[in-house]
């Protein structure tokens, strides 16, 4: 089981951080730039793009992880890829409870006509902020994950 398991959940663990890594790196950045019409826009597009990947993603680490966690009969990888589990959940719940609310917020608004007193700024560096937080849990996750393939060699 591991044998499967393990290198999907790194898999699927590093193409989700991946993605958030280059939000941080270079999609917020660019948001920052933007106009309120033209942010509107863009983090919509984007959104679209990223659902149902970057879930399919979490998911498949989680459910991996726990497989390895429950199979493995080495103390190290049971442990790690509990942890990476757990850590993995919480980018789910970040991303559920946090930036989900506010990517369907920003898609049902026309950009031409956004709401009145809507802080930017705001907005933008609340979602920036979530989004940081998640991609820490995610690398922190894949962390994990690295490490209980190491233990197992």
């Amino acid at each position: 089981m591991t044998e499967v398991a393990l290198p999907l959940a790194l898999l699927a663990n590093g193409l989700s951080a991946g993605v958030l890594m280059a939000t941080v790196l270079g999609v917020v950045p660019f948001y920052m730039t933007l106009t309120a019409g033209d942010y509107v826009r863009a983090h919509a597009f984007a959104v679209g793009r990223y659902d149902p990947f970057q879930p399919a993603c979490l998911m498949v680490t989680v459910l991996a992880d726990v497989l390895v966690a429950a199979a493995e009969p080495r103390p190290a990888g049971r442990l790690l890829c509990a942890a990476a589990a757990l850590t993995a959940g919480s980018v789910v719940a970040v991303s559920l409870t946090r930036n989900v609310p506010m990517n369907r917020w920003v898609k049902a608004q026309d950009p031409d006509a956004l709401p009145p007193g809507w802080d930017l700024d705001a907005f933008r560096r609340r979602w920036a902020r979530w989004n940081r937080t998640r991609t820490g849990l995610a690398l922190l996750a894949l962390t994990l994950n690295t490490g209980a393939a190491v233990a197992l060699l």
